[in-house]
């Protein structure tokens, strides 16, 4: 693995290796992970609206991909999904390997270098959205012999798109702080700070970060709301922690958001701890 620090451990043979991408690259994700399973185990997984777009590179069988705008009975190989606000699934054959990233929607639209609006909902295949580059990544990423080598790989070809890639406004990347740090803070509020009318701040941040500042701001609570409870947290305090009305606000949103009721989401998890960032239990 060369000099680079890589993390690696067992769920339950589901095995993941963790890496830091350069420093100049973290704004835009905090890690690389990368995951194999030891044994060809058919798998079937719920997908949940989270707080990045992700970067699938499959490095195994191929597997079929739900979120609320993909195509459904297909298969995908390497893809990105934008960010979303329903729930999905992906159902695997086993023998899953691969690396993950779990880009900031900003860092996403930097990084794959498109308006993230187009991604809303969907997924889209590595390939057509990168072009034939996708394809050589792929290849030398199976190629090489071990996890640091392969996230030596990466750095390189994510700073090469850091040079060319798109900057978000800067009305747009103080709006994203504002609502990953409370997700509570009125549209209106934002659109006051930025010095921007809230139909254009919505425009434009729908336009870089993929979905429009309130429903991000919904999709960032629960998934707060989440982080909480898979924690510990009881219900009640969950919901006022995060700003929900009442326990019955919590739940709406949870089968809104998730298509489940809290305890059934949390228990799932508990059940099954091989579970990628990407998704949970279904």
């Amino acid at each position: 693995m060369g000099d680079r620090a890589v993390e690696v451990n067992d769920r339950g043979g589901w095995w993941r290796a963790r890496g830091w991408p350069h420093r100049a690259l973290r704004p835009f994700l905090r890690s690389y992970d990368g995951y194999w399973e030891t044994e060809a185990v058919p798998t079937r997984m719920r997908t949940l609206p989270t707080r990045t777009t992700v970067v699938v590179i499959n490095l195994g069988p191929p597997l079929y991909l739900e979120v609320p705008g993909a195509v459904r009975d297909r298969e995908y190989v390497s893809f990105v999904a934008g960010m979303h606000d329903g729930h999905g699934m992906y159902v695997s054959p086993g023998g899953q390997r691969g690396i993950q990233l779990d880009m900031t929607p900003l860092g996403a639209y930097t990084l794959l270098g498109v308006p993230m609006a187009g991604l809303t909902n969907i997924a889209v295949d590595l390939p057509d959205l990168l072009g034939p580059g996708a394809h050589a990544l792929v290849e030398r990423l199976g190629n090489v012999t071990s996890w640091g080598e392969r996230f030596d790989v990466l750095d390189g070809f994510l700073l090469r798109r850091l040079e060319t890639g798109p900057r978000p406004d800067p009305e747009v990347a103080h709006a994203w702080r504002l609502l990953s740090g409370d997700p509570a803070v009125s549209v209106a509020g934002i659109a006051a700070d930025v010095g921007w009318s809230r139909r254009h701040l919505t425009h434009r941040f729908r336009e870089q970060a993929g979905l429009p500042p309130k429903v991000m701001a919904r999709v960032l609570r629960f998934q707060d709301a989440v982080d909480l409870l898979s924690g510990g947290a009881g219900f009640a305090a969950a919901a006022a922690t995060c700003g929900y009305y009442d326990q019955a606000h919590l739940n709406r949103e949870f089968r809104a958001l998730s298509g489940c009721t809290p305890s059934e989401l949390i228990g799932g998890q508990l059940e099954q701890q091989r579970v990628s960032t990407l998704s949970e239990p279904l």
